[in-house]
């Protein structure tokens, strides 16, 4: 129960959480758990694909669905849309074949260099990041209808929901 004579029960100190912490390191720490893990929804992208190997990656156990690699370079192709506004370029309308970039042949190599990929473009995103000011949360987006806020919220977004189906697309392939 929150609130009772103005005590949280759940400790702020055990949870890493602080509620008085600026709108940017809230979001940093958000984008952090979404890719690295340790959030409440459940593994983080990174988490959600350790341990597979190449062949396991381009399975395709749903006819209709991506596969785990595909949704990774999908990840990465978003987290870069947000990095390169946040280095001052208007990312436009992301073709199809950005959004969802061909997988390439499988090999343990070229996976590894996905999730190296991925891994650096994350780190770059997230350095830029901090060094958001609040008042350019609240800018619009160049050539986008929508703020920076709306938009870095949505990677996180992102990645939640692409965790998720690399879990269950995970299941399916065990």
């Amino acid at each position: 129960m929150i609130g009772r004579r103005g005590t949280v029960p759940y400790s702020r100190a055990r949870s890493g959480y602080n509620c008085a912490m600026d709108e940017v390191r809230r979001f940093c720490d958000q984008l952090k758990r979404s890719y690295e893990g340790h959030a409440w929804h459940g593994p983080g992208v990174r988490e959600s694909v350790e341990g597979l190997t190449a062949a396991q990656a381009a399975m395709r156990p749903l006819a209709s669905a991506h596969t785990i690699w595909e949704i990774v370079l999908h990840i990465t192709a978003w987290e870069e849309a947000a990095l390169r506004v946040l280095e001052g370029q208007e990312i436009g309308e992301m073709p199809d074949e950005q959004n969802f970039p061909p997988m390439p042949a499988v090999s343990e190599e070229a996976w590894h260099q996905a999730l190296g990929h991925l891994e650096s473009v994350h780190r770059r995103l997230l350095e830029d990041a901090h060094d958001v000011t609040a008042e350019e949360l609240t800018q619009t987006v160049p050539g986008k209808q929508y703020s920076l806020y709306f938009l870095l919220h949505g990677v996180v977004q992102h990645n939640v929901y692409h965790a998720g189906q690399i879990v269950l697309l995970r299941k399916a392939i065990s």
